[in-house]
């Protein structure tokens, strides 16, 4: 009997860095089965490296103390977790459907492995539809008075059912520095648009006036600055004069709906490594 783990590895590039893992690896019995990395050079470069492995269980717990040997002698940070434990996700939602419907799909399929936990919404629109998959659905509205108390409501409930991850499924509201900052790296936004190009509301509206050839989509982790987080997946669409606002509407949900769901993919599989504002991402 073995168990799947992942690996994530951050640290200053060096020589030795692989070799000292795998024989750490090895020494634990492991079987290494997806190995990928990422070098910028040893001139005051970052090395990045995410790898699967077969173990018996309770490896974790030698190999923990192995690495943390490593990570003094290389200044690593690193992460392991058991492949076989799918996380459970928050999705917040306002009106619009499309992108939460694509994470019920996949999930359901197992195309995302991961579990919606929960359904939050400050309207209670989407609330059949989750029904329908049986996954519990929280109306808190929000308002500028009571968005404290909406958001420690909020935190309360992701507690209870234990949410790993908080995704953002076109949730029209910004959430305060408290609440972003209990969740580093753990909030994760689809915003309309293909960033740095129409920060804020209406994107599309912003677009159609500039009279863009392309409309995109951008995933990304939520800081406390609007809509500049660590760029996880994006994806564009081409238009032309011919396209309307309620076209670039249309066109832009199908693009939105995909780019959230690959990010939400990449994050619950381990494959995303943040770097200061940027990713090193090692999709499928």
């Amino acid at each position: 009997m073995t168990d799947r783990y992942r690996l994530l590895i951050a640290c200053p590039d060096t020589p030795g860095i692989i070799a000292s893992v795998s024989d750490a690896l090895w020494k634990e019995g492991a079987n290494i089965t997806s190995f990928d990395q990422y070098s910028e050079g040893l001139e005051n470069g970052m090395f990045y490296m995410r790898a699967e492995f077969d173990a018996a269980p309770g490896t974790d717990e030698p190999l923990t103390s192995r690495l943390q040997v490593m990570a003094e002698a290389y200044r690593m940070q690193w992460t392991l977790a058991l492949a076989g434990r799918p996380q459970r996700l928050a999705v917040f939602v306002s009106r619009e459907d499309h992108c939460l419907n694509e994470l019920l799909w996949q999930t359901q399929r197992g195309d995302i492995a991961a579990h919606i936990a929960l359904i939050i919404s400050n309207h209670a629109d989407l609330q059949p539809l989750a029904e329908r998959f049986n996954i519990p659905y929280y109306h808190i509205p929000v308002t500028q008075t009571t968005k404290a108390h909406s958001e420690a409501e909020a935190r309360r409930l992701i507690e209870s059912h234990d949410a790993q991850t908080i995704v953002l499924a076109r949730y029209m509201q910004i959430l305060s520095e408290d609440f972003v900052s209990a969740y580093p790296e753990r909030i994760i936004n689809i915003h309309h648009s293909f960033l740095p190009a129409f920060v804020g509301p209406k994107p599309y509206h912003q677009a159609y006036a500039r009279g863009v050839k392309l409309i995109g989509a951008t995933a990304h982790y939520v800081t406390k600055d609007l809509d500049a987080g660590p760029i996880i997946e994006q994806d564009v669409h081409r238009v032309d004069h011919r396209h309307q606002l309620e076209d670039l509407k249309r066109l832009g949900r199908q693009v939105e709906r995909m780019v959230l769901a690959r990010a939400v993919s990449w994050h619950v599989s381990d494959r995303v490594l943040v770097s200061g504002n940027r990713t090193v991402v090692f999709p499928f």
